[in-house]
């Protein structure tokens, strides 16, 4: 780009210029949190495949595009580096879920029985459980038998004894999580613009020719590229209607996505118009070539701005989903807990002389 002339060039271009690296930096890291979260779990259920396949077509097309129309050079190595990570995220996808194309919803998973709360027998508990639960209510014992089992010969201590799950996350806690992922990698993407602008000087420049001009065939790559880009969303916020959860999906991933989204448009926008004859632009040239510019790059705009509104979306799903799945977390917390105080409490280590027909200690 040419050397800034003047107080206006210099914060187009800046404001362009830090727009466009901190795009990169989101960019370069939006799979990361995705693709650790579908280890850490081991399964790749949240994510809709159909989400990753379309999103990896359309991939394909926004290189073919950016090559053919010329844009943005970032904009290309971003293309080549996100079907990478697309493929990264599809072979996920396939070893966890198998070689299919259909969102497959998984059951609902069985909740503990609350024999504390009920007191009554079932198909899943004996008579004798429902007999000791009812004689510790009814005593009110208070005592955890992990206190004292290794006490009694007759209670040997048990290596796997059922443990408590640790509460989940605090909103808080994530909040402030989040909010220091995202301001680290605007921080790294002005490092990154500075850097790099220290490290040019004033050797860079930019041809005058009068602005972009267009390609048939990079704005039909680039358009089918918009359009495949949109409906990629559409897969995966009927998968979390059709689930009520956003249970394996990580807000970071779709965070990133709207940082670098906002950011790229952001910095199409922040465009200073080179005229012909360099500093001597005839009336209306400027105006021409930046909407001409604007018209090169509407798909890739339309293609960021339609996935960044329907992200958002996705974030609704998420404050939704999340304080459902946040009160049965609670729920099955309660009850594993009262459930395995209910197996530890039901021990009594009285001879068995003195427990017969007692009903007090």
């Amino acid at each position: 780009m040419a050397p800034p002339t003047g107080p206006l060039n210099l914060d187009v271009e800046a404001i362009s210029g830090i727009c466009g690296y901190i795009s990169i930096a989101a960019w370069i890291v939006v799979f990361s949190p995705q693709i650790a979260e579908n280890f850490r779990r081991g399964s790749a259920e949240g994510l809709s495949l159909q989400f990753i396949i379309i999103w990896l077509v359309g991939d394909v097309f926004n290189i073919l595009g950016a090559i053919l129309q010329g844009v943005l050079p970032t904009m290309l190595i971003l293309a080549i580096y996100y079907t990478i990570a697309d493929m990264v995220l599809l072979g996920q996808c396939f070893y966890y879920k198998g070689f299919t194309w259909k969102d497959e919803i998984p059951p609902p998973k069985p909740k503990t029985p609350r024999v504390r709360a009920t007191g009554e027998a079932n198909e899943r508990t004996g008579l004798l459980d429902a007999h000791l639960v009812n004689s510790r209510e009814r005593r009110g014992s208070t005592h955890s038998w992990h206190s004292w089992e290794h006490l009694s010969p007759a209670v040997p201590m048990i290596p796997g004894a059922p443990t408590t799950p640790p509460p989940p996350p605090t909103k808080l806690r994530t909040l402030f999580t989040h909010t220091t992922a995202i301001l680290m990698v605007c921080v790294a993407g002005v490092a990154g613009w500075y850097l790099s602008r220290h490290a040019a000087g004033e050797h860079a420049s930019e041809p005058s020719n009068g602005g972009p001009q267009f390609n048939l065939w990079g704005q039909i790559f680039g358009w089918m590229c918009a359009l495949l880009y949109l409906g990629s969303r559409l897969p995966q916020l009927l998968l979390n209607w059709r689930r009520k959860s956003v249970e394996g999906i990580s807000m970071l991933f779709f965070l990133f996505s709207c940082l670098g989204n906002l950011t790229y448009v952001l910095s199409i926008f922040a465009y200073e118009p080179t005229c012909a004859h360099a500093g001597h632009c005839q009336p209306g040239e400027a105006s021409d070539i930046y909407g001409r510019y604007i018209l090169v790059n509407a798909s890739w705009i339309a293609g960021s701005l339609g996935t960044l509104f329907l992200d958002l979306g996705i974030f609704v799903q998420f404050f939704i989903y999340s304080d459902v799945n946040s009160d049965e977390d609670d729920d099955t917390y309660v009850e594993d807990a009262e459930s395995s105080g209910g197996d530890e409490e039901r021990w009594d280590q009285r001879p068995i002389l003195e427990r017969v027909g007692s009903g007090a200690p």
